[in-house]
């Protein structure tokens, strides 16, 4: 049993870290068949219904923009992915996805299927969608966190001196 709030937070912590890694490796699963990674069909599916620009897509998906950009720019090379023009931002193209792009994450969406029913058959539904409003809850609070650093703290560690 979790005691105090910093253990919370460390178990919430690494329980988001594995549920990260068993995800990511769910999405190999049903991507790969397709010809796509994990992190292709995650770009590409941030613009299924409607072009973004890079930074956009980072926002909602809580990465990188250098990260979304050079995914976005392989894919392009590839011929899944388009960057068009933006009525409003003359230099932050939108990236839209082509019908090529697109199939490949309809492709993937039968398998999507049977694993998301699985999934709400081991947790019961009403428990799955619980979970997912847990998550969003605490996505927003972690949101929602100041994040400046606290008055008396200790200095930061350098990276270097952790190792």
């Amino acid at each position: 049993m979790v005691s105090n709030d910093q253990e919370l937070l460390g178990a919430a912590a690494l329980m988001a870290f594995k549920l990260n890694g068993q995800f990511l490796e769910l999405a190999e699963h049903l991507a790969r068949p397709v010809g796509v990674t994990a992190t292709w069909w995650q770009v590409l599916g941030a613009v299924l219904h409607t072009p973004l620009t890079v930074s956009a897509i980072a926002r909602e998906m809580g990465i990188t923009r250098q990260a979304v950009q050079r995914t976005a720019d392989v894919l392009v090379g590839k011929g899944l992915m388009e960057y068009r023009d933006n009525p409003a931002h003359r230099r932050a193209k939108l990236v839209a996805g082509t019908p090529e792009g697109l199939e490949a994450i309809r492709a993937i969406s039968p398998h999507h299927a049977v694993h998301a029913a699985q999934l709400a058959d081991l947790l019961g539904r009403s428990e799955f969608a619980a979970a997912v409003a847990t998550l969003t809850k605490l996505s927003e609070a972690l949101d929602a966190l100041d994040l400046e650093p606290c008055a008396g703290s200790a200095a930061p560690v350098p990276p270097s001196a952790v190792d």
